[in-house]
């Protein structure tokens, strides 16, 4: 399989439109499609690649040190697919697929397991409370 996961950053910024990146990233919904847009007139970055999600709304821009890379793939007329992953700290993570690859979600990491509950001879309580 030819996939990654790419990290998308600039959700803290507004669109120019004042559209919200965090409220969008918290529409979407892991596995649906996104739109990578390159952006060779961009001032600040002319590799920077716009993530828009599927109602259009941009959501960030990938990486700069995987922006000149993918926007190559682009560029030479290779298909990049790409899913919505999942909301992170910084921004978003998704999901690419090359070369006609569709993109699929990573299996989900093992749950993790909740410590026991105490039990009654686990649990002492104090004798004097503070707010007696």
């Amino acid at each position: 399989m030819k996939q990654m996961s790419l990290h998308v950053v600039g959700a803290n910024h507004a669109n120019a439109d004042g559209g919200n990146r965090r409220f969008e990233i918290l529409l979407c919904v892991p596995g649906e499609a996104v739109d990578l847009v390159s952006e060779p007139k961009n001032p600040a970055d002319p590799n920077a690649i716009a993530v828009f999600s599927c109602r259009g709304v941009q959501i960030g821009y990938l990486t700069a040190d995987r922006a000149p890379w993918i926007g190559g793939m682009l560029r030479n007329g290779r298909l990049v697919a790409a899913i919505f992953q999942t909301a992170t700290p910084g921004g978003a993570a998704i999901r690419v697929g090359f070369d006609g690859d569709k993109p699929l979600l990573p299996a989900a990491a093992p749950a993790r397991l909740s410590p026991a509950p105490l039990t009654d001879l686990e649990f002492w309580p104090d004798e004097i409370y503070p707010d007696e």
